[in-house]
């Protein structure tokens, strides 16, 4: 394949490869530096409300929310928001109103940091891959160089010990 043919990608890692510089880096790292306030409030937002502490405090509020309404219930023979608690609907409505969209934001952020992710370990592995072809490539070389050596030094023997074995014949 022609240098030409590959693309965008292929030809980074051809350049580092060829340039002998390192590819690996901090993908999340330099994606996060690049976040706006608003990305990573939403980004704090969705971890909290994915939380067992959200969830916790969630609960804790609906139960003291139907205490206090069966408590003012009792006492005044009135509530604020009776059964079946509309307004406490309402404000449930609103969080999710709220909540979804953010941490749907948050989701496709994190859907684009690990897209980035697994792009750059493909330009790592290549790199890895390309470097290892190199290395079988170089070893091979140096196996045949041997080689050739070995049987270079073995005819030098040969040649030797045939000139001995004739020096002998000749002195007997």
């Amino acid at each position: 394949m022609k240098y030409e043919q590959l693309g965008e990608r292929e030809k980074k890692v051809v350049h580092h490869l060829a340039e002998r510089i390192h590819i690996a880096r901090n993908v999340v790292q330099d994606f996060s530096e690049q976040l706006t306030l608003g990305q990573k409030l939403a980004d704090k937002v969705a971890a909290f409300g994915g939380s067992w502490t959200f969830v916790s405090i969630f609960a804790i509020v609906l139960v003291i929310w139907v205490l206090l309404n069966s408590f003012v219930l009792i006492t005044y023979r009135e509530s604020f928001d009776p059964y079946p608690y509309i307004l406490l609907n309402l404000f449930l409505s609103m969080l999710a109103a709220i909540q979804a969209p953010i941490i749907l934001m948050s989701q496709n952020r994190q859907a684009y940091k690990d897209r980035l992710s697994a792009g750059h370990d493909y330009e790592v592995n290549l790199k890895a891959e390309l470097e290892i072809m190199a290395l079988h490539e170089k070893m091979d070389l140096l196996r045949e160089k041997q080689w050739s050596e070995l049987i270079s030094i073995q005819q030098e023997q040969l040649r030797l010990l045939s000139q001995l074995i004739k020096d002998l014949k000749k002195n007997q």
